[in-house]
């Protein structure tokens, strides 16, 4: 069986990819691909984690936790998505890196399914926008606090997905920029899910019309239908045209909140994520997902 684990990032996905997922439970069902809801996996999943490190016996755990997550039905492919996965939101900021304990935790998830190949899904975010989202998500209080002794300059996606690797080198390990997932969004659906069936994925378009103007939305719909895109490519580029025309008041905007930086410093940390996102997709153990 494949395991697939989305582990968020935080502040990125929102629970959408579960979602969407959930909405074509019985079409992926047909195919042998699980989703449960976060509701049917948590306690199980902390009660195996629990057990594995009491040291309990590692396959009867897996056991244990596959009964209570699939409840007896058939499948090749599970999909657990929720962004704690990793650690809680206030776990996230260390001094120099950004998921301190990525590595362990994800040996840990690993762990849990020993006899099953795994697989790591995660989206990314520019750091000048993440960390202040990731600050209201924490609770709030004073951003500097929030930030405490954090260097800025070092912190790096790349070193998350490289701790992840080197804790599960047999897992795989699939990556995307959340910025672009808009643009990527039914290519993200299947990757998470590999659904083979040829008829795309209910709520395929979900994400870019929560992006646009109502009005917008018509138009591109229309026009999608009078001029049916021959590819992804050509897909992409009108999804993107129809956005840069007819967003949404501030949804393409940096949100910063009362972060105190400057221009300057935000332009910094835009640049090193851009760097940094280069350097994941040479990343051989890294499946790089791009529009």
């Amino acid at each position: 069986m494949q395991i697939v684990f989305h582990l968020g990032a935080h502040v990125t996905d929102e629970a959408r990819a579960q979602k969407a997922l959930r909405k074509n439970a019985a079409r992926l069902a047909d195919q042998g691909i699980a989703v449960p809801r976060p509701e049917e996996f948590r306690a199980p999943l902390a009660e195996a984690l629990r057990a594995l490190q009491a040291g309990a016996e590692a396959q009867a755990v897996e056991d244990a936790l596959l009964s209570a997550l699939l409840g007896g039905t058939e499948a090749t492919r599970l999909v657990i998505s929720v962004d704690s996965l990793l650690c809680p939101a206030d776990q996230v900021l260390g001094k120099d890196r950004l998921y301190p304990m990525a590595g362990p935790r994800a040996a840990r998830l690993a762990a849990l399914f020993p006899g099953h190949r795994v697989e790591f899904h995660i989206g990314l975010r520019n750091p000048a926008t993440f960390l202040p989202a990731l600050h209201r998500r924490a609770g709030g209080g004073d951003f500097a606090d929030f930030l405490a002794d954090a260097d800025l300059q070092r912190l790096r996606w790349s070193d998350v997905l490289r701790r992840i690797a080197e804790a599960t080198p047999a897992a795989r390990l699939v990556a995307w920029a959340n910025e672009d997932t808009p643009f990527i969004w039914p290519m993200l659906l299947r990757s998470l899910s590999a659904y083979r069936g040829e008829t795309p994925l209910d709520g395929g378009d979900a994400l870019i019309a929560g992006l646009l103007t109502e009005d917008g939305m018509a138009r591109m719909t229309a026009y999608l239908d009078s001029h049916p895109p021959r590819t992804e490519t050509q897909r992409r580029r009108i999804l993107g045209a129809f956005l840069e025309k007819f967003a949404r008041p501030g949804v393409v905007e940096m949100d910063l909140g009362d972060t105190g930086w400057t221009t300057a410093e935000v332009e910094q940390m835009t640049q090193a994520y851009e760097l940094d996102l280069v350097e994941i997709e040479r990343m051989s153990h890294v499946t790089f997902l791009a529009p």
